[in-house]
């Protein structure tokens, strides 16, 4: 009986997840942390909000089943650096200037590199 119990209770906080699918948004300090998620409740999109209310900081993107797929740092609003796309059996690492591709890497499996960063 306590494992059905168990049970209920698990696919009863599963169902109030997918049903709460909206953003949240957390103030910290200065910044605004925000995350938006998939329609079954995994995070889909994680980063931050200067005081101006433009993208700044590190930006995380995840798939459906909480795998990331994108990586990259925004300055106020404007898309710097490298960003690291993960699909299937490739890694991009795409350089931004002043919000505009300058050069894109991309490496695969058979490269011997890495291609899955967790966090």
């Amino acid at each position: 009986m306590k494992k059905i119990i168990v049970a209920v209770a698990i696919l009863f906080s599963a169902t109030l997840m997918a049903q709460d699918a909206k953003p949240t948004f957390e103030k910290q300090g200065d910044i605004i942390k925000g995350t938006f998620f998939h329609d079954n409740g995994e995070i889909r999109q994680q980063g931050f909000y200067n005081k101006e209310g433009k993208l700044h900081g590190v930006w995380k993107s995840y798939d459906v089943t909480g795998k990331k797929i994108a990586m990259g740092h925004y300055a106020n609003g404007i898309k710097t650096g490298k960003w690291f796309f993960w699909s299937k059996d490739k890694l991009s690492e795409v350089n931004y200037s002043k919000n505009q591709i300058a050069d894109v890497t991309t490496w695969s499996d058979k490269d011997n590199v890495v291609v899955n960063y967790h966090n």
